[in-house]
């Protein structure tokens, strides 16, 4: 055992050296079957990935999930009751993409006994952005990418739950049919805002695939990830960008501290340009359970309706 601890120890290790995205899944329970008779436990990271199993697997999974509203999953770590948790779990899914980073050793370790599975490791690599050689993680901004992902939790939930398989395939093509139609409700939407004023700037830079996808350009104050720190420079930066492209509004988001934010308001103040904020957008967390933003469709829907509103 002692040898194993050393091992992996050591294979984590090089992994963050080299900057490797890979999926935990072990082979060897990848194949398991599922032996109980009851819905199956699932445990999910975020709220988004919880609500494609949801929407997914129905009644036949009891699903819950680790970050809710405003959780910040870039620097979240596992508290004891989540150990607990994913330690009781049938099957785990995350995000993966190195989205939940201070999480890996924990899915290094429960992926030794049970199906953990990254689901947006499923999308193709050349429809990935990069970031200082990782992969940018936040692909549910790009509805048809999400949709993807939606594919590896069908695959797991099939193999792992055979009998149900018919059910699981059922489901997948109603709620991939949505998407479809939230997709192009986005594009429809946006279209709305004239070309010189289709600027999003926020908090962190969690849009870009929301940019390349509905032809919008964007720009974040921190990076990729909120452990990253914006510089005087930076914030500079982006005030004059603002100033020269005369841009009216900028956006806070709920799982981000707004203190960045209100630099970019004071700056743009002295240079003699208003800024006003144009709402408050989800980006790595949903809205509360039971709230519409507290589902997959109804946060992009708000998100979208905020962007428009405020920058049509």
């Amino acid at each position: 055992m002692k040898c194993f601890a050393c091992a992996l120890a050591v294979i984590i290790a090089v992994a963050a050296l080299v900057g490797c995205e890979t999926s935990v899944t072990s082979p060897s329970t990848a194949n398991q079957t599922y032996q109980g008779k009851g819905p199956l436990n699932v445990v999910c990271t975020t709220g988004m990935v919880a609500d494609l199993v949801k929407n997914i697997a129905g009644e036949r999974a009891k699903v819950t999930h680790l970050m809710g509203a405003g959780v910040d999953p870039h620097l979240y770590k596992s508290s004891p009751g989540d150990i607990g948790a994913l330690a009781g779990a049938d099957v785990v899914f995350y995000s993966g993409l190195h989205l939940e980073g201070k999480m890996t050793h924990d899915f290094e370790q429960l992926a030794t006994t049970k199906p953990v599975v990254p689901v947006a490791e499923i999308i193709p690599h050349e429809k990935l952005l990069e970031d200082g050689g990782l992969h940018d993680p936040h692909v549910w901004f790009d509805v048809s990418l999400w949709s993807r992902a939606g594919e590896q939790v069908l695959e797991t939930l099939a193999k792992f739950d055979p009998s149900h398989a018919d059910e699981y395939k059922k489901r997948h093509g109603e709620f991939t049919a949505r998407l479809t139609e939230l997709d192009q409700f986005c594009k429809t939407e946006l279209e709305k805002i004239p070309a010189e004023r289709r600027v999003l700037v926020t908090a962190h830079d969690a849009f870009r695939y929301f940019g390349r996808a509905y032809n919008i350009e964007v720009r974040g104050i921190q990076g990729v990830s909120t452990d990253s720190e914006a510089g005087v420079k930076q914030i500079n930066e982006l005030v004059q960008f603002l100033v020269e492209r005369k841009i009216k509004a900028i956006f806070v988001e709920t799982s981000v501290s707004e203190q960045n934010v209100k630099s970019l308001l004071e700056g743009c103040k002295a240079n003699g340009h208003q800024v006003v904020i144009g709402g408050e957008l989800f980006s790595d967390a949903m809205g509360d359970d039971g709230t519409p933003a507290g589902t997959y469709e109804g946060m992009i829907r708000h998100n979208v309706n905020t962007i428009v509103k405020a920058l049509h």
